[in-house]
């Protein structure tokens, strides 16, 4: 099985590699032989080639740099997501998806077109907060960290509902986009080694022996939502 780390090198903020070692450690304990490739702008890559994705986050600054490489490849992801195989966006990485980036001076970049949204950077302040997140295809919720500078408008797809934190623009309640089995959010945490309910949802499509999580992934999960949970209840 073929994982696939896309510009690990320069979209690679928050320690977010994790993600893909917390998914390549589930597939191996659950009886796959996994390969995992690391690719960067300008390296051959054939998308269909993997039965996973993951990009994480970077500054606005390798963001653009990126998307002028990824723009290349947005057919093929576009076939790769009407698959039905997944992939894992966290950051700004997602924000690619949509139909343009308008910068913090004003400059707009014509993005990938997968979705309809709208993305507006702006350079006053960066939102920075913990979060607690719920989505209806997992029983309990989401624990991480969000710092975004970006809202995003005209997203009709959400992935999670926000139960502490911000969504994806100020008073929206809803954060990240999802298209088919494209998990696209800015939780980081990393989201994967966080909530083991989610990393147990994306090895389930990718395999039918899904292990048990790690205890200590388990265990440190309880602990986050338990103190995040009194955090917004004192706050209320």
């Amino acid at each position: 099985m073929k994982i696939l780390h896309y510009y690990h090198d320069i979209m690679n903020l928050y320690g977010e590699y994790a993600n893909v070692l917390a998914l390549q450690d589930m597939l191996t304990r659950a009886g796959e032989e996994v390969v995992l490739e690391k690719k960067t702008i300008g390296d051959s890559v054939k998308l269909q080639d993997y039965e996973f994705i993951y990009i994480g986050s970077g500054t606005e600054r390798n963001q653009k740099v990126v998307l002028e490489d990824f723009r290349l490849h947005a057919g093929e992801l576009r076939s790769f997501i009407e698959s039905g195989k997944p992939v894992l966006m966290t950051g700004n990485s997602f924000e690619m998806l949509g139909k343009t980036l308008t910068d913090c001076s004003g400059k707009t970049y014509s993005g990938l077109g997968l979705m309809d949204f709208t993305v507006t950077e702006q350079n006053k302040t960066r939102n920075t907060t913990d979060a607690i997140l719920s989505a209806d295809f997992l029983e309990k919720p989401l624990v991480g960290f969000i710092n975004k500078c970006s809202t995003i408008s005209g997203v009709t797809n959400p992935l999670f509902s926000v139960k502490m934190g911000f969504g994806n623009q100020t008073g929206y309640r809803h954060e990240g986009v999802r298209m088919k089995n494209l998990f696209g959010t800015h939780l980081t945490g990393p989201v994967l080694m966080k909530n083991p309910e989610f990393l147990t949802y994306i090895t389930s499509l990718l395999t039918k022996n899904v292990p048990a999580v790690n205890p200590l992934q388990q265990n440190g999960y309880e602990i986050t939502l338990r103190e995040l949970t009194k955090r917004m209840n004192e706050a209320e």
